[in-house]
This record gives structure tokens, C-alpha cells and sequence, in this order.
């Protein structure tokens, strides 16, 4: 690749507002006392984390709790237990929004805003869009495309 070709991907980087790429943790790679320690950490947050969304669309924002599957901070991949963490340079006190809900509830908004939030590039949140409605069609076993 010519070095015009990888300034330019560094610029779109840039686009980005700088924002470094997710990171992620492979359980298999903590030692048995880490785990232990998640575990008991879980096991504690679990009785005083909200189990409905009425329970915590009044909560407390930030929301302190990163484990929900809704909150933007990070994602666990239930198969492998590996830990994806979206904005590795920033605090979850520090992020604009970390609950997808609330991001849900507000309704539509532009792939920019999305990719944003998610610190994922407009074209990867377009292909996570196409696969999601690909996913709904199958599954009402409607062969349109019409939207």
C-alpha cells in the first residue's frame, strides 16, 4: 500500500474523533483468582441490580451497572465469557449515553450518531442494520424487501 493510502485510513480514524478500537479480554486468559474475584463481584451486584426496564429508566445515569446487556460500556460474549470493551480510553462516568434503552426509547437516529455511541464506524453499524433485518425477515418468513 502506497503512503498516501494508509495516511488516508488514518485520517478516517481521525473522523472518529480519535477514539481508540474496542479491546477485548478472553476469560480464558484470567487466572483462576481473577475469575473468582468477577464472580463474587457478580454475585454481589446481582442483588441490588435493577431485573426490569421500569426499574431503571429513572436510575441513576451514568448507569453504574456495565454487566447489563443494554449498557454501551462493554459487551460480554455469552459462548466464550470474553469481554469486549468499546471505549477502552474512557471511564463509563465519561461516555454521553450507556444505555442502549435510553438511546431506544428516544427513537431513530443517524448511522453517524449510532456508530458513535457504539464507537463503531457509520459502514459497520449500515452492515449490523442489513444483518438484523436480513435476521427479522427469516425469522416472520418474509422473502420482500420492502422496508
Amino acid at each position: 500500500m502506497s503512503k498516501r493510502g494508509r495516511r488516508g485510513t488514518s485520517s478516517r480514524r481521525g473522523a472518529r474523533k480519535g477514539l481508540k478500537r474496542s479491546k477485548t479480554i478472553a476469560m480464558k486468559r484470567l487466572t483462576k483468582e481473577e475469575r473468582a474475584e468477577a464472580a463474587a463481584i457478580m454475585a454481589e451486584i446481582e442483588d441490588v441490580r435493577p431485573r426490569v426496564r421500569e426499574e431503571c429508566r429513572t436510575g441513576e445515569r451514568p448507569c453504574p451497572y456495565v454487566s447489563c446487556k443494554h449498557h454501551l460500556y462493554l459487551d460480554v460474549n455469552p459462548e466464550t465469557g470474553s469481554v469486549k470493551i468499546n471505549f477502552p480510553d474512557l471511564e463509563v462516568w465519561e461516555l454521553a449515553e450507556t444505555c442502549a434503552l435510553d438511546v431506544a426509547e428516544r427513537g431513530g437516529t443517524t448511522l453517524e450518531d449510532v456508530g458513535e455511541l457504539l464507537n463503531l464506524t457509520r459502514e459497520r453499524i449500515r452492515q449490523v442494520e442489513v444483518l438484523g433485518l436480513e435476521k427479522l425477515r427469516a425469522s416472520y418468513g418474509d422473502d420482500s424487501e420492502s422496508d
